[in-house]
């Protein structure tokens, strides 16, 4: 329906921004921006689009998401994932409109040996990590209609991507070394921007109640978990019919054996308990999720 709420989404050719387009598609007033049209390295042009546009919702999935390159980029990490997002909310503010802004796991250090929820202390491991719990203050400081939505190990059908990574390494080679001793939860990109929207309606409908009752920071992640190991040999197992019946030899490693700039969390897995109960909503477990981003991108499953 155009004639309904106007929705910018910032970021809107990424994997995430992609799948947003598709969901709220014939919902809305759909207002897409690439990096071309609002650069959040751009402050003055940010606040100019946003005031010109006069969104009624901005979806933010934009984001620096180079986790190693950052440790040695760490400005423009921090410019992207800080700064922006509390520009952002502070422009949302100015003209009313929802903000709906996109963090990470990340933002944890992993020792805890079960999920993580809202009212865990964040102590990030690394430089995007540090930058992404930055831009979460930042949008927390302004307050009034926002929702941050902490997620984990994204990938969808668009994008570079764990899956696509897999997917290319299978048909390449024989053997592959995956880190074994890391565990979280694959989220889709599909589920995210599905959920966002039952959320978004939600709230505009006035039937999530008061802002001060819905608005805050979420997990909001597939269910389930597995290493990055696990997750690569259910990738082949799932899609081996499209790698021409090969599938590489998948083995355990440590994270000690395969060392990144940035360190990572070794259990990352956040509890989705306050986002189920606030607004009702539960993501699919990251198998069936997986399933449907193969299916997305006309990979032939495994029966």
């Amino acid at each position: 329906m155009s004639s309904g709420p106007r929705v910018l989404i910032i970021g809107a050719t990424g994997q995430l921004g992609s799948q947003l387009q598709r969901s709220f598609a014939g919902y809305t007033t759909l207002l897409a921006a690439g990096r071309d049209k609002i650069d959040l390295l751009d402050e003055g042009r940010v606040r100019t689009a946003i005031r010109e546009l006069k969104p009624d919702v901005i979806l933010n999935a934009a984001a620096y998401t180079a986790v190693d390159k950052a440790e040695s980029d760490p400005a423009q990490a921090m410019a992207v994932n800080a700064h922006a997002p509390g520009v952002l909310a502070e422009e949302a503010s100015r003209c009313g409109a929802l903000l709906v802004h996109y963090s990470t796991d990340y933002v944890f250090d992993g020792t805890k040996a079960a999920p993580w929820t809202e009212d865990d202390e964040p102590h990030p491991l690394n430089v995007y990590g540090t930058s992404k719990r930055a831009g979460e203050e930042a949008v927390q400081r302004v307050g009034g209609r926002y929702l941050i939505f902490r997620t984990s190990w994204v990938y969808g059908p668009q994008g570079h991507n764990f899956l696509f990574t897999m997917l290319r390494l299978g048909r390449e080679r024989d053997q592959l070394r995956i880190v074994d001793d890391q565990i979280g939860a694959p989220t889709t990109s599909i589920a995210l921007a599905d959920a966002t929207r039952t959320i978004i309606e939600n709230v505009l409908e006035d039937s999530s109640g008061s802002v001060e009752g819905w608005a805050g920071l979420y997990h909001m992640t597939c269910g389930g978990s597995i290493s990055w190991c696990g997750f690569a040999q259910e990738i082949f197992r799932r899609a081996g019919p499209s790698l021409g019946g090969k599938t590489p030899q998948v083995t355990p490693i440590r994270s000690s054996e395969y060392p990144t700039p940035a360190r990572r969390p070794c259990y990352s897995v956040l509890s989705c308990g306050k986002l189920q109960a606030r607004f009702g909503v539960v993501l699919p477990d990251w198998q069936n999720a997986l399933d449907t981003v193969l299916a997305a991108t006309g990979t032939r499953l495994k029966d």
